[in-house]
């Protein structure tokens, strides 16, 4: 590839994950490739290393900010819950530096998108909150494999989502998306401002936006970057972020 200085630069938040016993910044390759690909932008990783790096030296070198899945879980104290049986793991430098990150960047007035663990980290930052017992209540439809599944079982477990009036069904031109879904925490308040753009059929909140100093923030609690080389309609969520780092409408009046 030959190197173009007009490209948009994504930023994608690491992850603190041990490598071989060493601690390592991390991000899943599959994000990459298919935010790369499909928004057709560079990137930079950001470390979730909130002791060493502000938040607001890294925003202005940015045009955008993708946040990913990830294992961890956020601390439930982020959004006040006290409890103390939780289920981890926790990455709470990933906790801190998302949320100084996704503030810099909106205030600068810059995308700020989401998969996954990156949709409920937006979720908090605009003061929703979260349940995690989206595996254990039988009113709810199976948000995640079973647990003794394969890893790559895990990414072939998928249900539908209703999408709302909004931008993800104005860029679909449908109203119903077969989703890939791997998450045991979901929303439980909504975050204030947001707009539900999906919702699973148990009612869950699958997708949300939201416009902040004329930024578009977008999240899916699914999994677009999985496989997204073989599905359209994966491609298409990258497609909205590479349009977001480019400041053109979402989808085109």
């Amino acid at each position: 590839m030959r190197p173009d200085e007009n490209r948009p630069v994504l930023g994608v938040i690491s992850c603190n994950r041990d490598v071989e016993n060493q601690a390592a910044q991390v991000v899943m390759t599959r994000y990459l490739n298919s935010a790369l690909t499909y928004a057709n932008a560079a990137a930079l990783l950001a470390p979730a290393m909130p002791g060493l790096i502000h938040a607001r030296e890294v925003a202005p070198r940015l045009d955008g900010l993708l946040l990913t899945g990830t294992p961890s879980n956020l601390d439930p104290k982020r959004y006040g819950d006290l409890a103390d049986d939780a289920p981890g793991p926790f990455d709470p430098d990933r906790d801190e530096m998302t949320a100084r990150l996704i503030e810099a960047m909106l205030d600068l007035g810059k995308p700020v998108f989401g998969i996954c663990r990156g949709f409920q980290e937006l979720n908090v930052a605009f003061g929703g909150t979260l349940r995690r017992d989206m595996a254990e209540h039988p009113e709810l439809i199976a948000h995640h494999a079973p647990s003794d599944k394969s890893f790559a079982e895990y990414f072939e477990h998928v249900h539908p989502v209703t999408l709302k009036e909004g931008v993800l069904k104005s860029a679909y031109g449908k109203s119903e998306l077969d989703v890939v879904s791997v998450h045991y925490q979901g929303v439980d308040k909504l975050g204030a401002g947001l707009r539900v753009e999906a919702v699973a059929p148990d009612g869950v909140v699958e997708a949300v936006s939201a416009e902040v100093n004329g930024a578009p923030v977008l999240a899916v609690q699914w999994h677009p970057e999985w496989k997204a080389h073989e599905n359209p309609e994966s491609q298409m969520f990258f497609k909205l972020l590479g349009r977001a780092l480019r400041r053109r409408p979402l989808v085109p009046r």
